[in-house]
């Protein structure tokens, strides 16, 4: 029997139910830590509020801690058929395993308000996972930027070449990037990072709930406080998460477009090993870069993330509505596949072969016009004027191109600013406190704690 089925109502249609449930019982699987963690601190207020009393609440958690260690933790726990999401499979084993007193942990609750915690504790989750992946790629990029922070590269506009750069500001532009990348994913954290427990379907609860107690339990910064604005940060929490995504998505497809153009013999920059590239069935020559293509396509489609999540919930009124479970479809796997990205543009990074002395060649001698320029103006002459005498140089064929290159921008050629670069992301970095929530969970999982 459904949570919600009366006794003799007819069974919901076979078809019905296949399309209404969708993905449910396999991607709530997902969701079964953090719905136990949450139906534990639950359970602790509801005793604290004498809904539960305190043998009842030790019998909960006792049997909750017992489900996370043997099955969760094991991956050994799964929906059964014929129950609809992962809320009913626990309430479920528990009152098969402890009796009516599992019946009681849904007072004062909603499936609303259970799914919403749930996916905001699995998103802090996910939050910190990311975000140890981008610091481990921003580490690597850093190191390849120190390494080669000497070694020149052409630098381009329009395409064109324009003036000299170096591998050393190209891998630390990425590095940089992914600090804004990561500063705006702290801002999405902070917004996931509220409690809803205590909003119910969106409307509050006649008991007296006391919803500061599980925002501490659960290791939230804050509560989302008004009851309906609560539920309506279901949708709007994984549009926001996908628009950080985008942003990431949009610093790893530029990243692999300089690979793919760099590594192609009209460029030939770099090269990658042997072993990170594929051939062709025809041209025996090819060693394609197909890890930089498909982390391309991969990364730009997951740019378009946020607008499918729009589209799912445009012109809905406040209130829950059934579509919000078609985005856990769209955003759960995203988020794999996200990661999965990073893994793949840290080993592609590392294993990158940068060639030497590029711009020996004489068909980048144009790239030293303004080294010619500026030499002028050092010795006086006006900048105007120094920047038409070496035009009509060019123009008539007598540049001669100044190669001495003395940078001492903070930034530029030689001065990759890697330690103020590093400073800010460790700044960035001390702002998420993952530590609160994993204290939090420490805490409820201690066989120990709650206990007289």
């Amino acid at each position: 029997m459904k949570l919600w089925q009366k006794d003799g109502a007819k069974p919901t249609n076979q078809l019905i139910e296949s399309f209404t449930v969708g993905r449910d019982r396999e991607l709530d699987v997902l969701l079964a830590p953090f719905d136990l963690l949450g139906s534990m601190a639950h359970s602790i207020m509801l005793e604290k509020v004498g809904l539960l009393s305190y043998e009842e609440l030790q019998s909960i958690l006792n049997e909750c801690r017992k489900i996370f260690k043997e099955e969760i933790t094991t991956g050994q726990f799964s929906i059964e058929d014929g129950i609809e999401d992962v809320h009913s499979q626990i309430e479920f084993m528990l009152t098969e395993r402890i009796g009516d007193t599992g019946k009681k942990i849904h007072s004062g609750r909603s499936r609303n308000d259970q799914v919403l915690v749930d996916l905001k504790m699995f998103f802090r989750d996910k939050v910190e996972q990311i975000t140890q992946q981008v610091n481990q790629l921003f580490i690597t990029l850093q190191a390849r930027s120190e390494e080669h922070k000497e070694d020149l590269l052409p630098g381009y506009t329009h395409l064109q070449i324009a003036m000299p750069s170096s591998f050393g500001i190209w891998f630390g532009a990425y590095a940089e990037s992914l600090v804004d990348d990561l500063t705006a994913l702290q801002g999405v954290y902070k917004m996931i990072n509220k409690n809803p427990l205590g909003s119910g379907a969106g409307y509050g609860s006649s008991f007296p709930l006391d919803r500061k107690l599980t925002t501490e339990l659960l290791g939230f910064d804050d509560l989302n406080y008004n009851v309906v604005y609560a539920q309506m940060t279901r949708g709007k929490m994984e549009f926001a998460l996908a628009q950080a995504i985008a942003l990431f998505a949009g610093t790893l497809s530029r990243l692999a477009m300089d690979v793919c153009l760099y590594n192609s013999q009209n460029f030939g920059f770099l090269t990658l090993p042997q072993e990170m590239t594929t051939g062709s069935s025809i041209m025996p020559h090819k060693k394609n870069p197909d890890v930089a293509e498909i982390l391309r396509g991969k990364t730009n489609r997951l740019k378009g993330l946020a607008t499918e999540i729009n589209f799912v919930q445009s012109n809905l009124p406040s209130g829950y509505h059934r579509e919000f479970q078609i985005i856990k479809e769209i955003i759960l796997p995203a988020l794999d596949e996200f990661s999965e990205c990073l893994k793949v543009a840290d080993f592609m990074v590392k294993n990158l072969q940068v060639k030497k002395d590029i711009l020996q060649d004489p068909k980048f001698d144009l790239l030293f016009s303004v080294e010619n320029v500026n030499k002028l103006v050092v010795e006086g002459t006006p900048f105007r004027d120094a920047y038409r005498k070496v035009g009509n140089e060019i123009e008539s064929g007598n540049f001669t191109p100044e190669r001495e290159l003395a940078h001492t921008l903070l930034g530029s050629i030689g001065q990759p600013a890697t330690e103020e670069i590093k400073n800010a992301m460790n700044k960035v970095l001390e702002g998420f406190k993952f530590e609160k929530t994993h204290q939090a969970f420490e805490k409820l999982l201690d066989a120990t704690s709650f206990s007289r």
